[in-house]
């Protein structure tokens, strides 16, 4: 078989792993960056020791427990609590002052994973007084990760960067005043999730929920293709109330977006943007 064959035969393979994950699962991954799919399944395979795509397939059609293991290959869930604390250190000293004119808020935490982004938020705004009037909608495809989001639990030995990050980020306090440290790990107060809502929700085929003053997803974008990347904006667009901000990861723009003109850059080194003026039809064929 020459090397185009072979490559459009995993090509082919992967959309039809990819269809079947979607049928039966109904968890839609047809819109993640294919060359990202393959470095994770290629992890997959050798975990499972299958010879092919097709074989994997099988497997996890027949038993859930598979499926329940790929999903740790298909979700990334890599992050640490105030990670880019310059990003942290812009919403606390320029977003907050707007946020702090809403008698009530909601910040919707897309693509939380184990949850480091959603303490770091909860943090902040406590520190911001701001904690009481907020609710935090946590979101992320997979269950595994929502369930170690909701038990707050992280090694201990990764406490010390989140230190250093929550100090960067302007922190107010110790970050030791939010945790109690025990055999080998930190559990984080459980009074930092009073105001929070964990719930899966998928990008790339559920709606917009709510209506909210803050989206910040960040470190998403960068595995979906262009189309499922404009899904997500549209939904952001949608869930936000004019004015409302948006915060991406370091390696993410709207630049290329079809709602680039929905925003304005707020502050563009660190990727925050302000939602224009525009009707809520704009976003209205997202979903």
């Amino acid at each position: 078989m020459s090397e185009e064959a072979f490559e459009a035969h995993e090509e082919l393979e992967l959309d039809l792993l990819l269809e079947a994950i979607w049928r039966h699962y109904h968890y839609d991954f047809r819109g993640y960056s294919r060359g990202s799919l393959h470095r994770r399944l290629a992890r997959a395979q050798q975990r499972h020791e299958c010879d092919s795509l097709s074989h994997l397939q099988h497997l996890l059609l027949r038993d859930h427990a598979v499926f329940a293991d790929l999903m740790g290959f298909l979700t990334i869930q890599v992050s640490e609590m105030f990670r880019d604390p310059a990003y942290f250190r812009a919403l606390r000293e320029l977003v907050v002052p707007h946020l702090k004119t809403y008698p009530s808020l909601k910040v919707w935490i897309a693509g939380c994973a184990n949850g480091e982004e959603f303490y770091s938020l909860a943090i902040l705004f406590r520190e911001e007084g701001l904690e009481d009037r907020t609710i935090f909608y946590c979101t992320d495809i997979s269950p595994a990760a929502l369930q170690k989001a909701q038990a707050g639990i992280y090694d201990l030995d990764r406490i010390q960067q989140f230190t250093e990050n929550h100090r960067l980020a302007g922190g107010k306090r110790s970050l030791s005043d939010y945790y109690t440290a025990a055999y080998g790990a930190a559990v984080f107060d459980k009074s930092l999730r009073r105001r929070a809502v964990f719930a899966e929700h998928n990008l790339a085929s559920d709606q917009v929920f709510a209506e909210v003053q803050l989206v910040s997803s960040r470190n998403v974008l960068i595995y979906f293709d262009r189309e499922l990347q404009d899904r997500a904006l549209g939904l952001f667009g949608g869930a936000l109330v004019r004015g409302g901000f948006l915060g991406l990861g370091s390696k993410e723009t709207l630049r290329f977006s079809r709602y680039s003109d929905a925003f304005a850059d707020f502050h563009e080194a660190e990727k925050i943007y302000r939602r224009n003026l525009k009707a809520l039809e704009e976003f209205s064929d997202a979903a």
